[in-house]
Parts: structure tokens; sequence; C-alpha cells
């Protein structure tokens, strides 16, 4: 049994049970035996689920709401945003699903592609019903039985989605969920030889750790891990739309996005517009309760980001930044909750702690250059490549730019998002795609036919 804490206000809000490994073996079983009756639907069968559970999640999107605000902290707009994006997931992957090609013809050769059978979810708490939606969507769309773990973080949530899965009418043991300690969870689906294939979002420490141990079942792996994304402002870019959206991109979710613009590359030529820019934009960007107002930034998630994004706020003034908007501690009005102030350091070197790790929470690093090649160069110059941002009034050299970044996606004048353009990334942010059918195929295995 564990306590539910608000981030809000620090107060306890629920209870939850934590499932055990005995559970975990049950869902297993569930799901393989479910594989069968799955395996027998049609597409229009599958479809048909993937439609019910987007209007089931429509339905309760109130409840979504308050949930992710109450338990984790979201702005009502994001609240709003995220729980939709859930929902339009997984009526987008009907056409997705209606338009994927199971036989092709390769050669001399009919290639067929497979459900790879039982795989394993785990999602984190940044976004919940989001990250749940984008992987069973395509595990459902393809054929594959589930056993879910959301983040213990957010079981309200989770249980949420699970009824509206549940409403959807399924065919029993299809989705099944655990809600635990990870560490101890993890087990007995790295153990099992029916789990085929597990498909994890998290920390790049905990993805590595699964990665390995999944070799001796040799189960497939697909890791969304952090991000440590570079945000290049170049010498002709509007800073009128180009400011706001680098604050944007920097404390996006609360500054918890693994996508995050966490350093923001500008021309040196520019230092004293851009800072003074940035920090009027920075004492925009309002903080508080989203219960009590509409402010662009809630408190972090729980008492550990908290402390954890103190200490890298420290770091940052030991390494010799210069921090030019907000610093250590709560905001003056908000005593109790996890809220920081969303903090701004410019004059970072790309050898900095602050530069190199994910903080996962508002604080961002401005990195200035002295041309294109050694802001291209310092964007690279990192473990991670998830995402990458560009602004300019010059789109041709946006795109040669953009084919030069070592990033799964890469934004120019723009912070949209495609949900079914493939997203995942290079180097320590992980292995595979999700999304649309390079999403899909994650949950497929392939079989050539020779006659």
């Amino acid at each position: 049994m564990a306590n539910i804490i608000s981030p809000l206000d620090e107060t306890v809000i629920g209870e939850i049970t934590y499932a055990n490994g005995q559970d975990v073996v049950k869902a297993i079983d569930a799901a393989t035996k479910a594989l069968t009756s799955l395996g027998n639907t049609s597409i229009a069968e599958r479809a048909d689920y993937l439609r019910k559970i987007h209007d089931e999640i429509i339905l309760r999107i109130d409840d979504l709401m308050e949930a992710t605000i109450i338990e984790y902290g979201a702005t009502r707009e994001r609240a709003r945003w995220s729980n939709v994006i859930s929902a339009t997931t997984f009526q987008n992957q009907i056409a997705v699903l209606e338009k994927f090609e199971f036989v092709r013809t390769v050669n001399e050769s009919r290639v067929i592609l497979e459900p790879i059978g039982v795989t394993a979810l785990f999602t984190p708490w940044n976004s919940v019903a989001g990250s749940i939606a984008v992987k069973l969507a395509s595990a459902l769309a393809a054929g594959c039985a589930v056993v879910l773990k959301p983040s213990e973080q957010a079981p309200r949530q989770a249980e949420i989605i699970m009824e509206c899965i549940d409403k959807a009418g399924l065919p029993a043991g299809v989705v099944n969920m655990v809600i635990g300690r990870g560490d101890l969870l993890i087990k007995p689906i790295l153990e099992s030889r029916d789990v085929n294939h597990i498909s994890f979002t998290g920390s790049t420490v905990i993805g590595k750790l699964i990665a390995k141990q999944a070799i001796d079942t040799m189960k497939r792996v697909t890791l969304e891990l952090g991000g440590k994304s570079a945000n290049i402002i170049l010498e002709d870019a509007d800073l009128t739309r180009a400011i706001p959206m680098a604050i944007q991109a920097a404390f996006m979710n609360n500054g918890q996005a693994c996508i995050a613009g966490s350093r923001l590359l500008a021309p040196e030529s520019k230092r004293e517009v851009i800072v003074r820019l940035l920090q009027l934009e920075a004492g925009e960007f309002t903080v508080g309760n989203p219960i009590t107002g509409d402010f662009k930034m809630g408190p972090l998630a729980s008492k550990r980001q908290y402390d954890r994004i103190q200490e890298f706020i420290q770091q940052g003034i030991a390494e010799g930044a210069e921090l030019i908007a907000g610093g250590p501690g709560r905001p003056h009005n908000l005593p109790m909750g996890y809220y920081v102030q969303p903090t701004i350091f410019a004059g970072v070197s790309n050898s900095m702690r602050i530069a190199r790790e994910e903080i996962f929470g508002p604080v961002l690093s401005v990195i200035f250059y002295k041309n294109e090649e050694e802001a291209i160069a310092i964007a690279n110059d990192s473990d991670y490549g998830l995402m990458a941002y560009v602004s300019t009034r010059d789109n041709e050299k946006a795109q040669v730019l953009a084919k030069q970044l070592k990033a799964g996606r890469v934004l120019i004048n723009t912070l949209k998002h495609d949900p079914l353009a493939p997203f995942g990334g290079y180097k320590n942010s992980g292995w595979g795609r999700e999304n649309g059918n390079a999403g899909m195929e994650e949950y497929m295995e392939m079989k050539a036919i020779i006659e």
C-alpha cells in the first residue's frame, strides 16, 4: 500500500495497492490465452475496437482532465490537449490499420507481417494517457495481446483509461494492467518466454538495463528514452516568434518532457537582445495551482522531481553559468506544493552538466555560437538525439541544416506534433519508432514465403 500525494499542495489524495510478481504472471497468462481470440479478429473488428476506445475516452475527458491536474499537476490547457490526443491516437490508428500492407511482394517472395504476440508496455508518469495510447493503439491494430505497466505515480489516470478499454468490449485478456514498482514487476516479464516484445518509455539508464536483460529470451525491444534537444535560432530568425517558441519548447508540460528544447543555441552577435527577450518572455510564464487559475505552468510531479531540479539549478550556478531568470526555491507566493521557478541560464558551455544531462524540468541552457557550422556541431555533441528545433526565415537553409542534425525529429519554425510521422531517437534516445506505419511494424514479425 502506498499513498498518492498531489503535487498541487502535497496532500494525500488516495492509496494504491501495488501488484506483485504473481499478478504479473497471471496477466501474462491471460494475454497468452487471448492471442487466439484476437488473432481471429478481422481488420474491421479491430478498427471497431479502436473506434470504441476513442469514443469512451472522449466521454471521460473531464474525469481524465481532473485526474491529470490533481494527480500530476498539469495546467488545464495541457490536461485537455494531452488527453484529447490520447483519444485521437486510437482514431488515427484506424486509417493506419486499414491501409497497412500485411502481405507484400518482394522480388519473387510473398512477405507476411504477423503480430509479434504478447507485448509488455511500460509507460511514464509525465504523459499517462498519451503514452498508453500510442503504444496500445499500435499493438491492438497489429493483433497483439498486452500486459500494460503504467507508472505507479499516476494510477487514477491509468485506471480511467482501463475503464474506457473495458467499456469498448475487447475479448477478455487482450489488455491487462498491473501497477507497482517497475524494478519488481519487470522480473517475471523478462523471464517469461511468452512475452515476445517490450515497449518502454522512460529513462535511458532503465531502458538500457531492460535491453540487456531482454536478450536472454530474445525479446524484441522498443525504447523511447531521454532527450537533450537543441533549439537552434539562426541569425535571420524572427525573434518575436522564435523566442516565445523557445520558452514554450523548454517549459512545456512543466518542463517534464523528453522532447523539451532544453539547449537553446543562439548567435553570439545577438546575445544582448536575445537575453533581454528571454527575460521578458520568462516573466510572462506564470506559475501556479491550475485549480485556482489559468497558469502556464503548474508544479512538478513529485518531491523527488522538485529536489532533482533544485540540484541542477544549484549545479548551474556552481558551474559559473549566468542566471538570467528564475533560480533556486519556490515562487514566493507558493509555499506548499512542488512548484519551481522557470529558470534560464545564459553563457552556458556545452560541456557543463546542465547542458549534458536530461534535467526533466523547466531549466533552459542558452549556448551562444559564432557561426552555423559551430551551431550544428554543438547540437550534435550530445549523448541524445530525440528532437531538434530550428528557427529561420530561410526554409531552404533549414532543410539543409535539418539533414545534418542527428535527431529523430526536426521541427522548423513550429512546435506542432504529427501523430502519424515516426517518433523516436538517435543514440541514447532510444531504439525503434512509434506512431503510424513505423510504430505498428514494431509489433510485427516478417515471414517470407518463397515458391
